[in-house]
């Protein structure tokens, strides 16, 4: 059988310098807030392009006849194959921070698998430490941007009186932030984090309880 987890692990080594996203993935993000207004936890939808999930099924050996339509067996086997053979280090891509400071997350579970229009889509959950949802900010990113995240499917809380606001990316702020790293490169071939300059910032407001 071969290696489910190698097309994915593509994806979480360093980029060159030049380097651009090469897969694109379209996520939902769904925060869990307790009765005491702090975030519990987090559940992650990633859907993945197609190019990426054509390289998946024959990484793995699915859907030999390419209709894109897989058997209940082969979505079984599918399941929780992005959340293998994660590198030393990596964080799953997702940063929450409370008042500045970086919120460590337990390892993620898997929780669903489809396949839609020729697209994976996986989801799973995350265990968050309760945190006041006031002063928290959410970035999505991978740090050598050879993964371009996109929270096009929504970002929503489980407390109806709390929203979310998505702020795009200053590219032009961007761009630059990546021209200057690039100038302190001793080697064409150095890693260079700039993922963190492409992330869409999340930030969370809450109606206050009418008396």
């Amino acid at each position: 059988m071969k290696n489910a987890g190698f097309a994915l692990a593509l994806a979480m080594v360093a980029a060159p310098l030049g380097a651009h996203p090469h897969i694109f993935v379209e996520t939902a993000l769904r925060f869990e807030v307790n009765d005491q207004a702090q975030i519990t936890g987090v559940t992650v939808t990633w859907t993945y392009d197609d190019f990426f999930t054509l390289l998946i099924f024959e990484d793995m050996g699915l859907d030999p006849d390419g209709d894109a339509e897989l058997t209940q067996a082969e979505l079984d086997q599918l399941f929780g194959f992005d959340l293998v053979e994660w590198p030393e280090g990596f964080e799953g891509d997702l940063y929450v921070f409370s008042n500045g400071e970086k919120i460590e997350m337990p390892y993620p579970r898997p929780i669903g698998i489809a396949v839609e229009d020729g697209f994976i889509t996986a989801t799973h959950f995350r265990d968050i430490p309760a945190v006041p949802i006031e002063g928290i900010e959410i970035l999505q990113y991978d740090p050598t941007y050879y993964v371009a995240y996109d929270v096009s499917q929504g970002v929503t809380l489980t407390d109806p009186a709390c929203i979310a606001a998505v702020t795009d990316p200053n590219e032009e702020e961007a761009f630059a932030a990546v021209e200057e790293e690039a100038g302190t490169l001793e080697n064409v071939f150095d890693e260079m984090l700039i993922g963190v300059h492409f992330s869409d910032t999340i930030t969370f407001s809450c109606a206050q309880p009418s008396n």
